[in-house]
Formats: structure tokens, C-alpha cells, sequence
């Protein structure tokens, strides 16, 4: 089963990938941020530049993240689930040409929603995972007890900036997916957990 998660920056899209892989543990969770963020951690020239890109609260050219997707499918056997991939209809063509898609799940979230969880979230310095202080029991990551940093671009500006270019260039991915009849859009102004529930049960209803 290949999926697609859709939905502006901080709707939840990686915290309800996480619960989908606990539960179907033979598919890839391919997410183009991490992909960037470690070529950004490598300081390779593609790094650089997708830095300098976001920063600005800008999209990656599609050149750069279609290159990285198409190598990461050509070398896996099995389903994938895409995680900040396809941002626009352009790039969903380009996916349709290397991949069949089962569903695209629309995260949908308010713009006031995700700037609050922009401007709360904390990445680990050690393991990258992402946490929210509202839910955090201590100052330290959960997972490795590694040390908490925010990120460059979660602050209100470029946390707004974002959501603007998400409706710009992403919201016609929901039209693009409605017309082929895979699209399930859940409330994601919701807790996660709620959220992750209704994303598993239409993921059974395919299967």
C-alpha cells in the first residue's frame, strides 16, 4: 500500500505517520523533511541550498526533492508512506509516473492551529525527534533525554509565511485526489491521538 499524508506544516502529518508505522511496520515512511534536514545536517551543497529555501519559508524546487524521491522508490520493494511529498500537482504528476498512489490523506488544520504548534515544537539536537512543550514532561527529548533546540523557521513569520505558500501551491492537491477518488480528509484541529485513530481506520478500509 502506497499513501500519501497531505496537510499544512504543523497539522501533524509526522506524529500520524509515526502511529501508522507502529501499526503497519512493513512500510517505508519516506519524509522529504528528514531527507533535507539531514543533508542540511551534512552541510552537502544540496543542503545549503535547501536551507537558504526554507529559511525564507519557501517550497524546495521540485528538481530537488522528485531527484530524492525517485532514487529512495527505485531502491525499495514494498509500500511507502509519503510524508511532505507531493506539496504540488506538479510534483503529484511526476509521483503518478513512478508510483501508485492508494490514498492521499488530507490533514486538515486551521492556520492559527499549526502556527501555535510551529512556535511550541522542539526537535532533539541527538535523534531529531520532534516534541511539542504543551505535552512535554521535562526539558529533555522523551526518546534519548539528548538536548531540546527550536528550529530556525518556527517562529510566527515564516510559521504563517508557510501556510500561505501551502495554500497556494498545496491545497490543489485535495482537488487533484478528490477527482481520482482516494482522498480522505480528517479534522486535525484535533488531539493527535484522535486524529491517528481516524487515519487508521480508513487505512483498514483499503486494505
Amino acid at each position: 500500500m502506497n499513501l500519501i499524508l497531505l496537510g499544512p506544516p504543523g497539522a501533524g502529518k509526522g506524529t500520524v505517520a509515526g502511529s501508522i508505522k507502529s501499526e503497519y511496520t512493513n512500510i517505508l515512511h519516506l519524509s522529504t523533511g528528514d531527507l533535507l534536514r539531514g543533508e542540511i545536517k551534512k552541510g552537502s551543497e544540496l543542503g545549503l541550498k535547501a536551507k537558504a529555501v526554507i529559511d525564507r519559508g519557501e517550497l524546495v524546487p521540485d528538481e530537488i526533492i522528485i531527484g530524492m524521491v525517485a532514487k529512495i522508490i527505485e531502491e525499495h520493494d514494498g509500500g511507502i508512506m509519503f510524508d511532505g511529498f507531493p506539496r504540488t500537482v506538479a510534483q503529484a504528476e511526476a509521483l503518478d509516473k513512478i508510483a501508485k498512489i492508494d490514498i492521499a490523506v488530507m490533514l486538515d488544520a486551521d492556520e492559527d492551529v499549526v502556527t501555535k504548534r510551529m512556535c511550541t515544537r522542539r526537535v532533539c539536537k541527538d535523534c531529531g525527534a520532534v516534541f511539542n512543550i504543551t505535552l512535554l514532561k521535562g526539558d529533555k527529548c522523551e526518546a534519548c533525554g539528548g538536548e531540546l533546540m527550536i528550529r530556525p523557521d518556527d517562529n510566527e513569520d515564516t510559521a504563517r509565511e508557510r501556510f500561505k505558500v501551502y495554500i497556494s501551491n498545496t491545497a490543489p492537491l485535495v482537488e487533484y485526489y478528490d477527482k481520482k477518488n482516494i482522498l480522505c480528509k480528517v479534522d486535525a484541529n484535533r488531539h493527535f491521538t484522535e486524529v491517528a485513530k481516524d487515519v487508521l481506520g480508513a487505512l483498514e478500509n483499503i486494505k
